[in-house]
């Protein structure tokens, strides 16, 4: 019988003490309901503003990085088509200085040809 007194004398002091902590907390807040309400509705008020700045800065930030990959796309297709015309120009002469060469070729061939016969 003693037990069961114990724990309900446990549970009653418990519950003493959980409303004096309660009772403590109400009297020395800093601030009313009302007033605490206010802040944390001003806090989160304040802190999606902040998202949303970060979002449009990150929106703008993507969108230059977008832009600058455009110009380096734009900048390496210039480049690539210049190599390009150039390649086609040197093959071009080359083409020529080799017809060249096998006409001078022909040319030796034929006068050698007919020097040698005669």
């Amino acid at each position: 019988m003693s037990d069961e007194n114990s724990s309900s004398s446990g549970i009653g002091w418990f519950l003493a003490g959980l409303g004096l902590g309660a009772l403590l907390g109400v009297l020395y807040a800093p601030k009313s309901g009302k007033e605490t309400r206010e802040e944390i509705v001003s806090t989160a008020l304040d802190a999606k503003q902040r998202a949303a700045d970060l979002v449009e800065k990150g929106r703008q930030q993507a969108t230059e990085y977008v832009d600058r990959g455009k110009d380096y796309y734009e900048k390496g297709r210039t480049q690539w088509s210049q190599y390009v015309d150039k390649g086609r120009g040197y093959v071009g002469e080359t083409a020529e200085k080799l017809s060249a060469a096998v006409e001078a070729g022909k040319h030796a061939y034929q006068t050698t040809t007919t020097e040698t016969d005669a």
